[in-house]
């Protein structure tokens, strides 16, 4: 079935993987020192337009639609329906890419959110907080070679990382949405 054929780029077949992690290793180091620089590279503005307060709910919600199009990726491809396992991972990837855009313009003009809660669910907040950005640290250049090996038509490769690409992944876009809930119950 035509339908059923793997996606893959034409360009991306005579690109060694050892050149192409090197790459996404790169990228991903440059990405997440971008990131830190811009997020926390200056001071925050004094007066936030209004339509920033909305950008959280907005994360979590692109949180949560990454987090719903892996599990669906995750069934069609255990269905062996490898075109919509194919789509349902270009919207986990859209999704993620949206948060990341939206994410960068709130912390570069709001600055970092405080947690409020005290007691037991302080040290439960933080755990989740910092497990959240360590691993998404890691799972940045997971999704690029997860992305490459199946891009590039490298099956095997592809379904080897990609056991740790999706609990990874998984896992920070649904703690996204825990410490979006967190801070607005304990904000």
């Amino acid at each position: 079935m035509a339908s059923q054929s793997p996606v893959q780029l034409a360009a991306l077949k005579g690109v060694s993987p050892k050149r192409a992690v090197t790459v996404i290793l790169g990228v991903s180091a440059a990405a997440l020192g971008m990131l830190v620089v811009v997020i926390y590279g200056h001071g925050r503005a004094t007066q936030a337009p209004e339509w920033v307060g909305w950008l959280p709910a907005l994360n979590a919600l692109l949180n949560g639609t990454s987090a719903v199009f892996l599990v669906l990726a995750l069934r069609a491809i255990r269905a062996r329906r490898v075109a919509e396992h194919a789509r349902r991972m270009l919207g986990a990837l859209g999704s993620s890419a949206l948060f990341l855009v939206s994410y960068i313009v709130y912390h570069s003009v709001h600055g970092d959110s405080k947690f409020q809660g005290q007691g037991a669910i302080r040290p439960l907040y933080f755990f989740i907080l910092v497990s959240h950005i360590l691993l998404s640290a890691v799972v940045l250049p997971l999704i690029f070679s997860s992305f490459f090996f199946s891009l590039s038509g490298r099956f095997p490769q592809h379904k080897k990382i990609s056991r740790y690409t999706l609990p990874a992944w998984l896992y920070v876009s649904v703690t996204g949405v825990l410490v979006f809930a967190m801070l607005r119950a304990y904000g």
